[in-house]
């Protein structure tokens, strides 16, 4: 089964990973690459992404004419979505034990940052030519 584990942070302002001390960003960046190389090499990581910052965002849509109309940057928003993985598991439950890891990301100092971790079912997989 796979699952999209989707990884929701603070508005990055005065307390972001920026103004961390260098060792911390450092062991915060290491934990994540770890993460990943262990999913990796367990087959269970299908896709894993980091995420521009809500300031480089924008919605988009679509016109009368079907000509794309853009609106944003909202950088006031509470929270942002700054990355995902997709899991290929067994259960749900290996879903949530990664997840679980994925919250306890190091902060400042070394301590877990107990991040929001959002575990979705992928209900379907389907490539474009499969539809057809």
């Amino acid at each position: 089964m796979k699952y999209i584990l989707l990884m929701n942070t603070m508005k990055m302002g005065d307390d972001g990973m920026g103004k961390w001390p260098k060792k911390d960003q450092q062991a915060h960046i290491a934990y994540w690459n770890t993460l990943n190389k262990e999913l990796a090499e367990s087959g269970e990581l299908v896709a894993v992404e980091g995420l521009a910052f809500p300031d480089q965002a924008k919605l988009v849509r679509a016109r009368k004419d079907g000509a794309p109309a853009t609106d944003g940057v909202f950088p006031e928003s509470k929270e942002f979505l700054a990355g995902y993985w997709i899991v290929d598991v067994e259960t749900p439950d290996r879903a949530y034990v990664i997840a679980a890891r994925a919250s306890t990301a190091p902060g400042p100092g070394g301590a877990p940052l107990n991040m929001p971790i959002e575990v979705r079912q992928v209900m379907m997989s389907v490539r474009p030519d499969e539809l057809l």
